[in-house]
């Protein structure tokens, strides 16, 4: 049995009568992420690609400032779940302890345990953009992000995180249970492995406002998401400099913030 799905029993009903079945469903899996040995976050996610899910979680929230402060990592199975115990720098461990904060991850949930609106909503420099991403291109990554993601075509319920160029093809993607930990583990990804800095982001879920922080603390341009955007997402996408296009269907897109880097064409 793999890390990401489990077999369970499930009765199904229909006018014809009671059946007995077999099925799989999606993992959902607490992870403890330790930062040299002290415990800062427990987030329910899918159990693969765990290490791209710590770095990127570890930058996206600006606990590291760049993927060589992490050290070292190691997966430890526990009885509740999965411990990921990372080492890092003594400047980044140091910074940590100073704005640390209890928490608790839930699937859809950004904002649990936060001590104040400041650690929820944090400054950041506007992203700057020198290219231009065709409207013709956000529906190219659509119509690739449901054939990209494995997991969800073979089990359904998961979200996925796509890395898609500037022609709107899907080079890299990641999926999970929860929709910041897919972002986490694409953003992770992309620190790891060489790409174009020229690209964007599309996203299965709506656009929430930690979604939109991700992305601009990793200088990312553009959020495509295949859903709605929240309030605070839109608010925020004008401060950081992020272009957000929401609803993203066959055939039609809405673009909220900074609609000029998408003046490339049709």
């Amino acid at each position: 049995m793999s890390d990401d799905t489990r077999a369970v029993q499930r009765m199904a009903w229909t006018e014809a009568g009671v059946t007995h079945e077999s099925d799989r469903v999606i993992a959902e899996t607490p992870v403890a992420l330790v930062y040299n040995g002290i415990s800062h976050v427990v987030t329910m996610a899918t159990a693969t690609h765990l290490e791209e899910l710590g770095l990127g979680f570890s930058l996206s929230e600006g606990i590291l400032s760049s993927p060589q402060q992490l050290l070292d990592w190691e997966l430890t199975p526990r009885e509740q779940g999965v411990e990921l115990a990372m080492t890092v720098t003594g400047d980044a461990f140091a910074a940590l302890k100073e704005r640390r904060r209890n928490l608790t991850g839930r699937t859809g949930c950004g904002l649990c345990g936060l001590e104040s609106l400041q650690q929820a909503i944090p400054p950041l420099p506007p992203v700057s953009c020198d290219f231009q991403v065709r409207h013709a291109a956000l529906q190219n990554a659509l119509s690739q992000l449901e054939a990209a993601q494995s997991l969800k075509r073979e089990i359904g319920g998961v979200h996925g995180a796509a890395w898609c160029n500037l022609d709107g093809e899907v080079e890299l993607v990641r999926e999970d249970v929860g929709r910041h930990n897919a972002l986490d583990k694409l953003l992770g990804a992309l620190q790891k492995q060489a790409h174009s800095a020229e690209g964007f982001v599309i996203v299965s879920s709506r656009a929430s406002y930690e979604m939109v922080a991700k992305v601009a603390a990793l200088g990312i341009p553009l959020l495509a998401a295949v859903s709605a955007p929240t309030s605070l997402a839109i608010e925020l996408a004008h401060q950081y400099g992020v272009t957000l296009a929401a609803y993203v269907q066959p055939g039609r897109h809405l673009i909220y913030t900074h609609a000029d880097r998408l003046a490339g064409g049709s």
